[in-house]
């Protein structure tokens, strides 16, 4: 069995994280999300074939030509014209059944197997509480679809499509005649529903997670996640006297953690950190390869991602740094509105509600603030941007793309 990963697309809603890298790049305890797809689909698949377009070279550069043994096929979608656009390029490579799937979401390992083990064409769903911002399926008793409207405006369902799949050759003669949505593009959601009118299609209930990101403070989420299912505390790096850990934490190694560090699990370190003097990182964290964490520094269920320092009197909550980000002395990101509402955020312009009482602040790669920079809960700083001392950060901090 092959397996086509969509890896193309631009994803300007987890911008600025996104400006600097495609987004099946973003990190999860130290580890691309595309690396966990990999891993989840490796038993079952003798080839993974990604469709690239937006910084492929990145996807490219990090995967290389095989993962582990298995053949990495690489097909460059010049123009993003929707998922349906994308499998139909790959049709020269398919030579019998695959799952086509999401590059930007983590599938439970079980569902996918599941999923290849159907025999007939096949989608992953799960019940949602909120199914306007997917497609949604409607469904008789034996999971046979009857219809699938894509973020429907009159909610008749909370079965949402996943965004995996299981489809056989016979998928390409129908998107070759499928026809192009409101937006221009050839949607595999389109194509199932022509199936599930001329031959049948069916859904398989996922029974393990899923974790879509849309935005980035789903990160966070899934970062929360996977640092609960670490089993055991793994120390690789040197804990000196007079620092304390607690809990289930993973030190990789050739990281120092310094005397009066107090590290609370679950929590992640990368390799080659300082840690310490005299800091916090409280649990829900994850912390990148070469970064810092020093004197009166406090970090809380957040990522930093490789090569990024809070070094003097920082404090980072339910927040997320970009590569290569210097926080000045004193800059702290606030994460609590006074009014204890839940958090909104300027997502292309639109503010949208995150559902979060608590989210600090979106850095992108190779920020650096001023001394007593404080950032209202909730923003947002494109990639080498700045602040000057004494600033307060009230508004999204927009740079180029």
């Amino acid at each position: 069995m092959q397996a086509v990963i969509f890896c193309a697309g631009k994803s300007t809603r987890t911008y600025p994280l996104t400006v600097t890298r495609p987004k099946p790049l973003l990190p999860l305890l130290n580890k691309p999300i595309i690396e966990f797809q990999l891993e989840a689909l490796y038993p079952f698949v003798k080839e993974y074939i990604l469709v690239v377009g937006y910084k492929k070279e990145m996807i490219h550069q990090r995967l290389g030509e095989e993962w582990y043994g298995k053949k990495i096929k690489y097909i460059f979608q010049e123009e993003q014209r929707g998922t349906g656009h994308a499998v139909l390029l790959c049709e020269k490579e398919i030579q019998d059944a695959f799952i086509a799937m999401n590059g930007d979401d983590l599938f439970d390992p079980e569902d996918l197997l599941n999923l290849s083990q159907q025999g007939r064409p096949c989608a992953l769903v799960k019940e949602v509480e909120d199914p306007r911002a997917y497609g949604i399926y409607e469904i008789d008793s034996d999971n046979k679809v009857k219809r699938l409207v894509e973020k429907p405006k009159v909610v008749f369902s909370n079965i949402a499509n996943m965004g995996a799949y299981l489809f056989a050759p016979n998928i390409f003669p129908i998107l070759h005649n499928t026809p192009l949505s409101e937006r221009g593009e050839i949607e595999i959601t389109s194509a199932i529903q022509i199936m599930a009118e001329q031959s049948g299609f069916w859904v398989l209930p996922a029974e393990g997670y899923w974790l879509p990101i849309g935005y980035p403070w789903d990160l966070l989420r899934a970062n929360a996640f996977l640092l609960d299912k670490m089993e055991e505390p793994k120390i690789l790096g040197d804990i000196m006297p007079g620092a304390w850990i607690e809990g289930k934490v993973f030190i990789d190694e050739g990281t120092v953690v310094r005397p009066g560090s107090f590290i609370e699990g679950p929590a992640y370190i990368g390799k080659k950190c300082a840690i310490g003097p005299n800091c916090w990182i409280r649990p829900y964290t994850t912390i990148g390869n070469n970064c810092r964490v020093g004197q009166a520094s406090e970090i809380k269920n957040s990522i930093l991602l490789d090569n990024t320092y809070a070094p003097h009197q920082n404090y980072v909550g339910d927040s997320i740094l970009g590569e290569g980000v210097n926080l000045g002395c004193g800059t702290v990101t606030a994460n609590v509105r006074h009014d204890g509402q839940p958090h909104r955020s300027v997502v292309n312009g639109v503010l949208i509600e995150t559902g979060l009482k608590k989210l600090g602040a979106i850095i992108g790669d190779g920020v650096h603030t001023g001394i007593l920079t404080s950032i209202y809960p909730g923003r947002k700083m494109w990639p080498h941007t700045f602040t000057r001392p004494g600033e307060v950060v009230e508004r999204d901090i927009i740079g180029e793309e």
